[in-house]
């Protein structure tokens, strides 16, 4: 009639969703075309290739959306299940062997790394840097700053090394004759492949082609105070040095960030250590006030670079014993790694956070 309103016509589905809705129809029909039981005849089973192709198809799809596929390889912690249960079989059989300086290299990689991992990664948040300057293969001396009261950077190093090199390298330290005469320090530091610091044993350990590790500033690194931090202390007589240039190895500066804050030293009380029989007895903001508890280290950030390698093929047989030579490059490596130091010191924002 006139002058009534006309009646409106409501659509029940606009033109996208009908769009959609055939879009995904279309797909629901693909994908039943597509399935394994519906390749070939439906009397028949699809065969493994045509299966194959279609896990292949789906995975490729799942890559392009984002959806990560599964992955075949363990987890650490089945990893190093299966190292330590492959170590105690070894051990029953007698199934394995130890070099002339006691290294296990089944008992280092099923025991030792594993407990030293967590603190690499979780507490002190180890950063690597200039791995590519280490050696693949051969002979290398790595010679590295010392700090922190307690030898944890040569520990850390040899995480860094085996876990960030890309042969997983194991690097052999020259630690001090104390580690060595503690009842069970001694043998485990044998077998996780550490020899003393004496120039047999460097020259040895060069000549069989092992990456080798030393630190030359001795007690007088790892126990000065905290106000001279990251200051290098003198480089002994640098026999390190000669014996890289009597086994042509190479020399690599490492330089070491994070580890003079783990155990700040106040003050060293000479008398006590004397009689305790030690290089020295630390006192820190902890240590010995919060009695055991002082000995877990401060969760300080650490970098650790190596530089670049020191060639040393190109000297004769008697460079090494000549005093000139062997001093210019013991003061070359020195100079790097303070440099570096205090190249790395520059770029941290704060000793816990990096």
């Amino acid at each position: 009639m006139a002058g009534e309103p006309k009646a409106k016509v409501i659509p029940l589905h606009s033109n996208t969703s009908r769009v959609a809705a055939a879009r995904r129809a279309a797909q629901r029909a693909d994908a039943a075309r597509r399935h394994p039981s519906l390749l070939s005849d439906p009397a028949t089973r699809a065969s493994a290739e045509e299966i194959a192709a279609v896990v292949r198809e789906i995975d490729a799809r799942r890559g392009a959306s984002g959806i990560g596929v599964a992955e075949d390889a363990p987890n650490e912690l089945a990893q190093r299940i299966s190292a330590v249960a492959e170590y105690v079989t070894k051990r029953f059989t007698g199934d394995y062997s130890v070099d002339e300086f006691g290294f296990d290299p089944m008992f280092n990689n099923a025991i030792v790394l594993p407990l030293l991992r967590p603190l690499f990664q979780k507490w002190f948040r180890v950063e690597v840097s200039g791995i590519e300057n280490l050696p693949k293969k051969g002979a290398g001396l790595v010679v590295a700053n010392h700090a922190g009261t307690l030898p944890m950077d040569g520990l850390m190093l040899s995480v860094a090394v085996h876990d960030h090199h890309p042969a997983n390298r194991d690097v052999r330290l020259l630690a001090a004759d104390m580690v060595f005469d503690m009842p069970m320090l001694g043998p485990i530091a044998r077998k996780a492949g550490h020899t003393m610091a004496c120039t047999t044993d460097a020259h040895r350990l060069l000549a069989g082609g092992e990456l080798t590790a030393v630190f030359p500033e001795g007690y007088k690194g790892l126990g000065k105070p905290f106000r001279d931090r990251y200051k290098l202390q003198r480089f002994g007589r640098g026999g390190f040095v000669s014996a890289a240039l009597r086994t042509k190895a190479p020399i690599i500066p490492c330089s070491i960030v994070g580890s003079e804050e783990i155990y700040p030293m106040i003050t060293d009380v000479k008398l006590l250590a004397r009689v305790l029989g030690l290089p020295y007895f630390p006192i820190t903001p902890l240590f010995p006030l919060a009695g055991p508890a002082g000995l877990i280290p401060l969760p300080s950030k650490w970098h650790i670079a190596f530089g670049k390698p020191i060639e040393t093929a190109s000297y004769d047989e008697a460079a090494a014993d000549d005093p000139m030579i062997t001093f210019d490059l013991t003061d070359q490596v020195r100079e790097t790694i303070q440099q570096t130091l205090y190249q790395l010191l520059t770029k941290r924002r704060n000793m816990f956070l990096g």
